[in-house]
This record gives structure tokens, sequence and C-alpha cells, in this order.
């Protein structure tokens, strides 16, 4: 299996340059102003670039697919969300394992694995929920770092489901300092949630608009320096995920200038989506209630400006995919509507149309956020994030010009709605590559199913 790239504009954060890539036995082999073809291996493809830009694969390090959430399940599946990845030109997913408190936590992680193997036409790894952490189970978290998942998740919300006590945060927590495994945490406050909830709901206020005040930024900001606490007396590096506003942000810089090792995460609908969109009528918010919650306008420019400056590291997407009839078991209670605003497609299209196209940010920032820092983050780099010798040929051969408009019609999720449907979308991927094979052309899967590997990664931290 061999594959050049000719001519294209070759984009990675730190180089910008026109030349042709090469690659053979799924690697990159070479780089160079002008590669010839003679030297190309029988039968190989040939992507003809010129115009376009070359990225290295995208990484999405936020995403659900397999996902138990209020009493349903999330619709995608590997083969519906590596399509919609592909499509969008993103080559690996991270998906985060979600256990219920009652799950044996390797148990879990086999069980998510399982559902990856056979279907995943993308690169996948995991990060693994920690929502129990008594001291009898703490032994299958350190198996399960040496299977490969070198990232823990915790969450600072859902009382009485997801949250961990503080007891058990810290005790995980040490348990990843020592290990060398980052912390990835849902930063909210989940004791003030539970009762802003319920005096909302006790005064008749139950519709998806409530959703937000039920949460609002100052809850984040506490959860942000919650955590960041505890990092600091333990030395844990953590990362931020989808992190929504200014308070939770400066919270999060703050923590860093004391000397936290923290990163932030953004996800792309707070980028672009603001919270008059889960104030719409006749229940229809409720396809724009995620957690955190969508906020004022005012925060986009915070997002935005923080990816330029390299302050917010990564953009996900935090994809949680349910269909409106499931969003419906919320109909009476707001607490009670699935989360999430699917993503996995539209991420880099998004980007490139919101932030590079009107000089929000540039291609290296891209580039760097959506694909490069997770790379370094999770213990992929080089491997994945880069364009370099002996890189995986995960490459994305993008066209700036192409113009047409999101919608649901255009997704492979398993989803009935898209959250942007009918914007302008300028730039699409022309050409998508999982180590060196063609798997999407011109927004189209063509590759194919079960392509996708498991990424065993190494403790880095």
């Amino acid at each position: 299996m061999a594959l050049l790239i000719r001519g294209g504009r070759i984009i990675t954060p730190t180089e910008d340059f026109t030349g042709d890539i090469y690659a053979e036995d799924e690697h990159i082999t070479r780089i160079e102003p002008q590669i010839d073809p003679r030297i190309l291996a029988p039968g190989a493809e040939i992507v003809e670039a010129r115009g376009k830009y070359v990225f290295p694969g995208f990484i999405d390090p936020h995403v659900h697919i397999y996902l138990p959430f209020m009493g349903t399940y999330a619709a995608d599946d590997y083969e519906s969300a590596s399509k919609a990845a592909l499509a969008g030109g993103t080559t690996t997913l991270i998906e985060m394992i979600c256990p219920g408190a009652a799950d044996e936590p390797f148990a879990a992680f086999e069980l998510w694995k399982s559902k990856a193997e056979k279907l995943a036409a993308v690169d996948y790894t995991f990060h693994m929920s920690v929502v129990r952490f008594e001291a009898h189970v703490r032994d299958q978290f350190r198996d399960i770092v040496k299977a490969g998942v070198a990232s823990f998740k915790v969450f600072l919300a859902y009382k009485g489901a997801l949250n961990l006590s503080d007891e058990h945060l810290f005790a995980a927590m040490r348990l990843a300092k020592e290990l060398g495994v980052i912390v990835t945490a849902h930063c909210e406050n989940a004791d003030a949630i539970d009762a802003l909830q319920k005096a909302l709901l006790a005064a008749g206020k139950t519709g998806p608009e409530w959703h937000g005040p039920s949460r609002p930024p100052v809850v984040e900001a506490d959860g942000v320096h919650h955590l960041c606490t505890f990092a600091e007396l333990l030395g844990t590096h953590v990362y931020i995920v989808h992190t929504s506003c200014e308070p939770a942000v400066r919270a999060a810089l703050a923590a860093r200038q004391r000397g936290v090792n923290v990163w932030i995460e953004s996800v792309i609908p707070h980028f672009v989506l603001d919270e008059t969109y889960a104030e719409r009528p006749d229940f229809e918010g409720a396809k724009f209630v995620m957690s955190p919650p969508l906020r004022a306008k005012a925060n986009q420019d915070v997002l935005w400006n923080g990816v330029k400056s390299r302050d917010i590291s990564t953009i996900g997407t935090d994809h949680a995919p349910f269909r409106v009839d499931q969003k419906q078991m919320g109909r009476d209670a707001f607490t009670k509507i699935p989360n999430g605003i699917p993503s996995i497609q539209e991420r880099i299209d998004l980007v490139h149309t919101w932030g590079v196209v009107p000089g929000r940010m540039g291609l290296q920032a891209m580039v760097d956020a959506c694909s490069t820092q997770a790379a370094k983050l999770f213990g992929l780099y080089p491997r994945k994030g880069a364009i370099q010798l002996g890189s995986d040929a995960d490459l994305v051969v993008y066209d700036p010009a192409y113009r047409g408009k999101f919608s649901k019609e255009c997704s492979y999720s398993n989803v009935d709605y898209s959250a942007y449907e009918g914007w302008e979308q300028k730039g699409r991927a022309s050409v998508v590559t999982v180590r060196g094979q063609v798997q999407a052309r011109d927004g189209e899967f063509v590759g194919m199913i079960g392509r996708g590997a498991f990424l065993k990664r190494e403790p880095t931290h």
C-alpha cells in the first residue's frame, strides 16, 4: 500500500510549505519539494493536492459513541460515528468510557473496546472514567493503564450518578500521579447543580430553557478551581474538558500561573452556538441541551482568542448523539433531557468556516488545536498529529474553496437533526487517509469498516 500526495500546501503547527508526501506500509517515508514518480511502488495511489491544504489527520479528544445515559443509549455506533468523523477529516477518536457506579472498571473497559473492534473505520483509544474508587477496585485501574489507556476521566457533576466524593477524587488523582496518567475532568459543582435543579423544578420551571440557569458559569468555574486545588496539592496533570465560559477559562489560567499542570479543552458547540438556541420555544431548545450548557454569546470571543493564543489547547466535540424522540424523555423536566449536541462530522469545517476564514485564528493554530495538542497530551505524538518521517500516514487533503451547507442529509451520524442545519460551510476535506489508505473523499465514506486500530498508549505525565 503506497500513496503520494502531490503539490499540496502542507500545514503543521510550526510549518507551512508546499511539497509532496509519500507513504508506504502505513507510514510517511518521504517529504520533499517534489518527489520523482519513478520511485513510487507499483500500484501507488497519487492524490493531486495543488491548491489545497494538507493537514495531519485530525484527532477528536472527547467523544461518546457507546453511551448509556439517563435510561437510553446514544444513537451512534462505531460504524456511523467513524464514517461521520472521516467525512469531516477526523482520523482518530478518543472515547470516554462511562460505566455505571455499580460496574466493574476493567469489565467496562473491555465492553467499550469490544464495541469498537469490528466496526471502527478510524483509529481509536479511550479515557477511562472513574465513577467509583473503593479500595478493592483500584488495582483494576492499574490494569487498565497497563492495557494501554493512559488517561482517566472524573466528573464533578451528575450527583448520585457519576460524581466522585472528594475522598475518592483525591485518591484517584493521587493514583494518576503515581502512574503518570493525565486526569481529564468535567468541572462543575454537583451539589450546587442539584440544589438549583430542584428549586427550578419545584417552581414549575421545567423546560429546556432552564437547563442553563441550573448550572451557571460560576458553578463551572468553582469546579475548575476545586480540581486545580487537588492538582496543586498532588502534582497531578489535569485537563479540563468542554470549558465553556470566561470564568472557567480564567480559573484554569490562574491555576496555571500558580504552577498547576493544567490544560484546557473547549468543544465546537460552545464556539458557534449560544444560550438562545436552548431557549427556542416548543421544546426545540432540547436539541441544544448539553453540559456545561451553551453560554452567552460574549464567551465565544474568549474561546476563539484562547485558541489563537494557545491558552486553550484543544477543540473537541463532546459528541453525544441523541435523537429528537430521545430528547423527549425530558418533556416534563429538563433534568431528564439526554445531554449532547452531535458534532463529530462538522467540527473541522466549523472551525475553518467560523475561525480561520474570518481571521479569528490561523491554519497553524487550527492544526495545533484540532490535532497536534491532543496527540501530545495523550501519548500519541508523533505517531499521530504530525507530518513527519515515520508518523502514521493519517492525512487530510482539504479544499478551502468548497462552498456548501451543513445539513442532516449530509451527516453519517444516526441522529435525526443537525444543530447547524442550513449554515454556510466554507471548506471540506477532499481526501482523508488512515495509515495510508483513503477512507473518505469529498464528504463521502469510501473506505473499509473495521480498519480502525486500538491505540495502546504509555503514560507520559
